[in-house]
């Protein structure tokens, strides 16, 4: 026993008090082994002679119920660390873990109580107090422990874990017991009330996503929880990570007591209540299925939500081939080359070759003579489009048409939440022409493809904000030049027609008002079916979707676009 420690005996459990800590602990067994090889080991009773016969085969009865009560006392007693490790069969290895709960978990006392052993393995109840800044809370649990003989010395040790300490312990997590990272906060929408992520189940992470922003922000207080997180490799300590972050091994950290509740912050969204509910309901009929919606005029993000089997935020951080809806940006791009209008003839051949790659239509359709370029983007018309990329004597014209005129590409947006902003990269040959129908390497989410129709609507480019700019203050992103009324009025018309006479004519037969879209249907290596993406708008609101594996963009991201414009 340490110097200047006071033992009383109460009834056989031993009160222990050492430093001013109180601890519960057990009945002190005589005659216990110790460690397997450790000297000062702190242990009571004899140990076996040097010259003594190595014991062998699985410890009996006695040794297991005498090593555990003895293990248990000590943890329980506040032992030094290092003194209980060398009662198990890996010292080094665990001693870590006794230190941190008494240290970074803030154990102030503890009562271990074993159960009836079964064969080497012991039960046993830990009823310990939790104690942070003057706020205590009780904490119990129970876990086990198995007695093995340790191999070098024969003696019977505990077989060590760190599940012997809790049992959701690992190797890679620790017991920490402070201030969570992030104070907790409100998100309200933009009517000012509470965005519940059981209400929109689709929120859930991009709530987790707000805290770790804003929680410093919002004026709120943290929590104070016990919890399981991620251990330190290079210091032996947790990571200080909390709710929200990723522990070693992957999965968010467990708390185990809440000490003190903190107090929420409030910040504020531009998500819509109606909107976003018609976006979860739309999703849900598909698997794999994204969408976002856009007000043209501002930028304001009115709904996200996504339907995936991994839980990732394709809505806003995605990046896929948008196939034919980048036509818009396409079509733009055309125009501004001064070598297309809507209605000036646009050939529609069945293929067409560019630097030895060969393009084709959907099913290797083709246009009549005299068709135009409204008549070529209404029905979705590849080669048309493709035909025309020599004549614009830049390949690369499309990477600068996306990032100066709709902000594609510039890696600058900030939206409020980690968010992709596009991707369309700067190519030669058949590479470049591919890029012109959404395939190639163009990389797209919905949340792109929704202000690529926000920015043709509204005829500038307003980078989308999920967080009011107003709330932070932080610079948003702007385009170098504005899309020129004129054809930002014939593109718009060319969606119309589309949205009325084309390919997303069923999909939109619902809607009425000023309204316009474009379908996609992007192939995916190794898929047989392609990604269906649609984007449209009416009146003030645009949005797009993507369902992978859909299909015709007007076969199921069309009726999910059209779902979500109609809440609005």
């Amino acid at each position: 026993m340490r110097s200047g420690a006071k033992i009383g005996v109460v009834g056989g459990v031993f009160a222990v008090v050492a430093g001013g800590v109180a601890w519960g602990g057990l009945n002190l067994y005589q005659g216990l082994t110790g460690g397997d090889g450790g000297s000062g080991s702190g242990l009571v009773g004899q140990s076996a002679p040097k010259s003594a016969p190595i014991k062998t085969g699985p410890p009996s009865a006695d040794e297991v119920s005498s090593t555990a009560k003895k293990f248990l006392h000590d943890w329980a007693s506040g032992a030094a660390a290092e003194d209980i490790a060398r009662l198990t069969n890996a010292p080094t290895e665990a001693a870590p873990y006794f230190t941190d709960f008494r240290g970074s978990a803030h154990v102030t006392k503890a009562a271990i109580t074993p159960g009836a052993p079964t064969g080497a393995t012991v039960p046993f109840t830990v009823k310990a107090t939790v104690t942070y800044g003057g706020t205590s809370k009780p904490w119990t649990y129970k876990s086990k422990l198995t007695v093995v003989r340790g191999k070098s010395t024969g003696r019977p040790l505990v077989d060590w874990s760190p599940s012997v300490v809790h049992p959701d312990l690992t190797d890679a997590t620790t017991l920490v017991t402070d201030k969570t990272a992030a104070p907790p906060i409100e998100a309200v929408d933009r009517d000012g009330k509470t965005l519940d992520a059981k209400k929109y189940p689709s929120l859930g992470p991009i709530l987790d996503a707000l805290r770790q922003r804003y929680g410093d922000q919002a004026g709120g207080s943290p929590d104070v929880t016990l919890r399981i997180e991620g251990r330190d490799s290079s210091t032996g300590t947790g990571t200080g990570t909390s709710t929200g972050a990723d522990t070693a091994q992957g999965a968010a950290p467990k708390v185990l007591l809440t000490l003190t509740k903190g107090r929420a912050g409030k910040v504020p969204t531009t998500l819509d209540p109606r909107v976003q509910a018609a976006a979860e309901a739309a999703v849900k009929k598909y698997t794999n299925a994204s969408v976002v919606a856009v007000k043209p005029s501002t930028g304001d993000i009115l709904a996200v939500a996504n339907n995936r089997k991994d839980g990732f935020d394709a809505a806003l951080q995605g990046a896929q081939a948008p196939g034919s809806t980048m036509k818009i940006i396409t079509s733009a791009l055309l125009m501004e080359k001064g070598l297309v209008t809507p209605d000036r003839s646009m050939p529609c051949p069945p293929t067409v070759t560019y630097y030895g790659r060969t393009f084709h239509n959907e099913g290797g359709f083709s246009l009549k003579p005299g068709s135009t370029m409204r008549d070529a983007f209404a029905q979705s018309c590849n080669t048309a489009f493709i035909k025309l990329i020599d004549d614009t004597k830049d390949d690369a014209g499309l990477s600068k048409e996306a990032g100066e005129v709709f902000g594609i590409g510039n890696n600058n947006w900030k939206t409020g939440v980690v968010s992709f902003d596009g991707k369309v990269p700067a190519e030669t040959g058949g590479e470049a022409a591919a890029e012109y129908i959404g395939q190639g390497k163009v990389q797209m989410n919905v949340l792109n493809m929704a202000s690529v129709t926000a920015t043709v609507k509204s005829g500038s480019f307003h980078q989308p904000v999920l967080v009011p700019q107003s709330f932070d203050h932080r610079q948003l992103a702007s385009a170098q030049r504005r899309l020129p009324s004129s054809i930002s009025q014939a593109i718009t018309g060319m969606m119309h027609t589309t949205a009325v006479s084309g390919t997303a004519a069923h999909a939109m037969a619902g809607l009425g008002g000023d309204k316009g879209a474009k379908t996609g249907s992007a192939e995916v290596d190794g898929q047989t079916v392609s990604n269906s993406w649609f984007t449209a708008f009416q009146n003030d609101c645009a949005a797009a979707a993507v369902v992978d594996a859909g299909g015709h963009g007007a076969d199921a991201a069309g009726p999910l676009v059209a779902s979500v414009l109609a809440a609005e």
